[in-house]
């Protein structure tokens, strides 16, 4: 393999996955299989990626267009070595409302803009310093309220889309859920992209859809760019995406590992600075942040197949469907009860992710520092505490992460100098993995 990634051996004969094996980063199958499991990862991230610009007001095409370029750009920089889809993360869902409602647009893109620097600074530093004070600073008492507060602090927007059309929203719920539970493999794993169509079709026949503006637009085109603008008050509302992206980057590079049983950790900086690095480009150009995707690797673990020349092709393919207008026009025209539903599903599924970084992680909840840390944080995040200071604005996301942190290390350090027995354990204070898989905001 090439310094850049670029040059894959072929895997057995190119057609088949020899038995009890599967094909590494660094291979591939012959070019017609390679390309059709490329689509695969496109079709995978397709449904919770673009609900983010639907529901954040901007530009599918655009978004898709940075997605494309970001896998592309995260690939170069891992050296192929990390095989990943950077589609757009749920984490910058809030932030962006409540950018939009003080600066609009361009100032959420501002954010955007300033979240990927912070995230690529950190990775810098992860690459040189590497990754244990991160693991440090964020146990997972500390992760899980943060991703759990952003889930769980979304769920107005979801009711206030579901409201809109009940019925139609319900049918997109039960839709999403049957999936879930009917099917296994890659099916199973696209029940937001099924359900969504399911609640579109719904949506279709009681005329809550306008379908005007496909046939207004061109088949061929650049998709709409836009400016951004870079307002102070808006850095607390992205700060805590920043954390939130970290975990899941890390995330996304120990479940890589453990599938293809080689050491990533080399790469966690590289994979940080890649994401960062996207996501500020995205930003630049009219684009929602980017994460690693979750659905891709269940995309993997179903085929076997963890050769990065598919996700090039996944990149390509984005890039290429982002340059059809009329595409990008029938995804903006998904209605806001379809929207709802699918939120009420995806941003409960975010609060429980963050349960479940507690539960892999075995967090202790009779230690009352555990207990203050989770509870409080939560509280602030659900309820959407606010503060303004100057021209600063402080949001629930924001507080409940400052308060997540400064809870946990200030009642530890106390606990530790009075020798309290409440004093975190190991598995509190680091964590390897931050719960061994990705957590999905994106």
């Amino acid at each position: 393999m090439s310094i850049r990634g670029i040059g894959w051996t072929l895997h057995g004969d190119g057609r088949n996955v020899r038995a009890g094996g599967f094909v590494a980063p660094d291979e591939r199958l012959s070019w017609p299989r390679t390309v059709g499991i490329g689509a695969q990862h496109v079709v995978a991230m397709f449904g919770a990626t673009f609900l983010v610009p639907l529901i954040t007001g901007f530009p599918p095409s655009t978004t898709l267009l940075f997605s494309g370029i970001g896998t592309l750009l995260f690939l170069v920089i891992t050296a192929g070595r990390i095989p990943s889809y950077l589609g757009s993360s749920f984490a910058f869902i809030a932030p962006i409302a409540a950018a939009q409602s003080q600066h609009g647009p361009a100032g959420a893109l501002g954010g955007i803009i300033m979240a990927g620097a912070a995230l690529a600074v950190i990775g810098f530093i992860v690459h040189t310093a590497g990754a244990r004070w991160i693991q440090v600073a964020m146990p997972p008492i500390v992760t899980g309220s943060i991703v759990a507060l952003i889930g769980l602090n979304l769920a107005p927007t979801a009711k206030a889309s579901f409201e809109q059309a009940p019925l139609t929203a319900l049918v997109t719920v039960l839709a999403i859920l049957l999936v879930t539970v009917l099917f296994k493999g890659i099916l199973g794993r696209l029940s937001i992209l099924v359900g969504v169509l399911a609640g579109y079709a719904v949506a279709l026949l009681r005329g809550e859809v306008d379908l005007a503006a496909i046939g207004a637009a061109a088949w061929t085109g650049l998709p709409d760019f836009a400016a951004p603008e870079f307002h102070l008050s808006v850095v607390g509302l992205f700060v805590p995406v920043v954390l939130v992206l970290v975990a899941e980057n890390i995330g996304h590079v120990k479940s890589v590992a453990a599938m293809t049983g080689r050491d990533l950790d080399p790469l966690t900086g590289r994979a940080l600075m890649a994401d960062g690095l996207a996501t500020m480009i995205a930003g630049a150009g009219g684009g929602s942040g980017t994460t690693t995707y979750a659905e891709n690797i269940g995309v993997m673990a179903a085929s076997r197949v963890y050769s990065t020349a598919a996700y090039w092709v996944a990149g390509v393919v984005a890039i290429l469907l982002s340059l059809f207008p009329k595409f990008g026009a029938l995804i903006a025209t998904v209605p806001p009860g379809v929207l709802g539903g699918a939120g009420v599903v995806l941003y409960g599924m975010i609060g429980i992710l963050g349960v479940r970084i507690w539960v892999q992680n075995q967090v202790d909840f009779s230690n009352p520092i555990n207990l203050s840390t989770a509870g409080v944080a939560l509280v602030i995040g659900i309820a959407d505490f606010t503060w303004v200071i100057g021209e600063l604005t402080f949001a629930g996301i924001a507080l409940g992460t400052a308060a997540a942190l400064l809870i946990f290390h200030g009642m530890t350090a106390i606990a530790r100098i009075r020798g309290s027995e409440h004093v975190a354990g190991p598995e509190e204070l680091e964590s390897s993995d931050h719960g061994s898989r990705p957590s999905k905001l994106g």
